[in-house]
Order: structure tokens, then C-alpha cells, then sequence
């Protein structure tokens, strides 16, 4: 039998650890929120490489934002078209929202649109980055354009068995590699240009 350390094994897996672990379980929950909301949180999770839910857990978790929020937000205007969408968001971020609408008397639907709200100047500023990183990969594939001649060149002077020419070979597939990277990453970025 493998003897442990009673002391240690207390520290971790205290009382408050396991309300931390079940703060962070993933729960489904249903808002009423925008098409343009909805679809400023699809783009940004997007852009940075995050799930959806840590966003919006990121988003609730601020609870001196929710308070802000709470106090200077109004009533939606009723007239624009919301739509019942459900969020994996986690029990923690939950228990937050609950506890600020209950104080502040504000719909969770009304928070939850004024806190993704908030994420607007980020998807302006990933806006106007994605336009130069456009005109960057029109010079990467100029660049990539460019190698390719010259390492047709070398071959043509050297051969294929060169060490010269075997070097600019390795670089070109890196070259070529990442400007597809760099592609890959733009083209996941034309979905901001409509918003």
C-alpha cells in the first residue's frame, strides 16, 4: 500500500477547491440576444483562436463591469429582432449573472447584450489589422513568387545536388508553408469585413 501525506492531500482537495471545479462545469443556457450580438461573439472567439464560451465567460466573469453595465443599461429596443440562441457558459459565470440581475433588477438578456457590447471596439480593431494583413500576404506571395525563381535559377546554374541550392530548396518550402499559414489566417478573417 502506497502511504501518502494526509496534510497534502487535505491542501488540495479542500471544500473550496471542489466549488471551484464545480464553478467552472459547463452549463447550456438560453438569451435572447441580437443577430448582431450573436454574431460579434461568433467572429471575435473566432479571430483570437478561443471558444465561444470562454468569451462569454470572460465577458460575465467581470463582475465590476456587470455592475457598471447593470446600472447605466436600459431596456433593449423592443422593435429589433432578437433571437433565442443557447451558450455552453460555465456555473461560475451563471451564478455571476444571476446574482447581478437579481440585484440590479436588469433582464439577463439586457446584460448579456451590453456586456458583448463591449467586445465591439476589439472586432473594429481585428478589422482594421486584418485589412494590412491582406496587403501583407499579397507581398508574402510576391516574395514567394520571387524565391521561386531564383531557386529555379539555382538549380538551372548549380543542380539539384548543391548544398547551395538544397538550402534555398528548405527555405522555399518554409516560406511557401507559412505564407499558406498566413492565408489560412486571413481567409478565417473575411468573416469581420461584412460586420
Amino acid at each position: 500500500m502506497v502511504k501518502t501525506n494526509k496534510t497534502l492531500i487535505d491542501i488540495e482537495y479542500s471544500d473550496e477547491s471542489t466549488a471551484d471545479l464545480r464553478g467552472r462545469q459547463s452549463v447550456r443556457t438560453t438569451f435572447k440576444l441580437s443577430e448582431r450580438s450573436i454574431h460579434a461573439l461568433s467572429i471575435l472567439a473566432c479571430q483570437l483562436g478561443i471558444k465561444q464560451k470562454s468569451l462569454f465567460d470572460h465577458l460575465i466573469d467581470d463582475m465590476q463591469a456587470l455592475h457598471v453595465i447593470a446600472r447605466a443599461s436600459e431596456e433593449v429596443d423592443p422593435r429589433e429582432h432578437r433571437v433565442a440562441k443557447t451558450f455552453v457558459i460555465s456555473r461560475k459565470t451563471l451564478e455571476n449573472l444571476e446574482q447581478v440581475c437579481s440585484r440590479f433588477h436588469t433582464p439577463r438578456d439586457v446584460l448579456v447584450e451590453f456586456s458583448i457590447e463591449r467586445i465591439l471596439p476589439l472586432i473594429s480593431k481585428e478589422k482594421e489589422k486584418h485589412e494590412k494583413r491582406k496587403i501583407l500576404v499579397e507581398e508574402l506571395r510576391h516574395y514567394l513568387s520571387t524565391g521561386s525563381e531564383i531557386l529555379e535559377k539555382a538549380e538551372e546554374i548549380l543542380g539539384e545536388a548543391d548544398p547551395v541550392f538544397e538550402k534555398i530548396l528548405m527555405m522555399m518550402k518554409y516560406v511557401k508553408n507559412t505564407c499558406s499559414e498566413v492565408e489560412m489566417f486571413v481567409k478565417r478573417g473575411e468573416r469581420m469585413e461584412d460586420f
